[in-house]
């Protein structure tokens, strides 16, 4: 065989592959980006780039009218991450804490009257998979190095349940606050604690994270509003049943105690 004729052969076989091999790239594009997705989502995003999602606050923050304060300092103490869990982590992590939970019965007496309708715990063993979720909601809601409190406190919010407004005492948990929400969507309110008219609702959709530091935790109170009164602007939010899970630091002892 001529030289010519292989080199025409070599050509008629790379034409005929040449939708094989295009196929094989695109898939290994897609399959490329599904994992970088996920690698990205597992790692989580870090404590550096929460501070930079201010850009997004209107999907979950409203301001009062008479909101008189600072809204740049409140966006940036304030913030909420949607979809931070999926539906196999939302449910993995319901499941550990559900046996438990189920033994108790709710309560409508909390020591400081803020919450009605309630059971509550503390866990600091987790199954795998859930301890690496927490961890990642550890890794977003804190700056490296910060003292954290080993337990996570688990609130169990029945159908009818209120919180009410408070400010969580300084002698439990520092200056950051970093809850999951599962189950339902919920409203907080947030009031300013000697300035009753200044209001900010805060949509916390089920599966998000919100971390409420600083301006947010020590000076206004907040609240998970009831069925009644579930309102995002003028849309309606029903409650169901809310889990919330919650790490915090350690509190600050240069703090005075209230």
């Amino acid at each position: 065989m001529s030289n010519v004729s292989c080199i025409s052969n070599i050509v008629r076989l790379n034409r005929l592959a040449e939708p094989y091999f295009l196929n094989v790239r695109q898939y290994r594009l897609v399959t490329s980006n599904y994992a970088a997705f996920w690698k990205s989502r597992k790692v989580g995003t870090s404590y550096c780039h929460v501070q930079n999602f201010e850009g997004c606050w209107e999907k979950y923050m409203i301001f009062g009218e008479s909101y008189s304060a600072s809204k740049n300092v409140m966006v940036r103490d304030m913030t909420v991450i949607e979809d931070f869990l999926n539906e196999d982590e939302e449910r993995s992590l319901h499941e550990e804490v559900e046996p438990y939970m189920r033994r108790l019965r709710y309560e409508f007496d909390h020591w400081d009257d803020a919450i009605h309708g309630y059971r509550e715990t503390e866990r600091l063993h987790w199954n795998t998979q859930n301890a690496s979720i927490l961890q990642r909601v550890r890794d977003v809601a804190f700056p490296p190095g910060t003292p954290q409190l080993s337990l996570v406190h688990v609130l169990d919010l029945a159908k009818e349940g209120v919180i009410k407004p408070h400010i969580d005492s300084v002698r439990f948990c520092g200056n950051t606050i970093a809850g999951l929400s599962l189950l339902s969507d919920s409203v907080m309110r947030l009031i300013h604690e000697k300035n009753r008219e200044q209001v900010v609702d805060i949509l916390l959709k089920r599966r998000s994270l919100y971390i409420m530091r600083n301006t947010a935790r020590y000076e206004f109170t907040h609240e998970i509003l009831g069925n009644a009164h579930s309102k995002f602007g003028d849309q309606i939010i029903p409650r169901g049943r809310r889990i919330s899970v919650i790490c915090r630091n350690e509190p600050d002892t240069t703090t005075e105690t209230k």
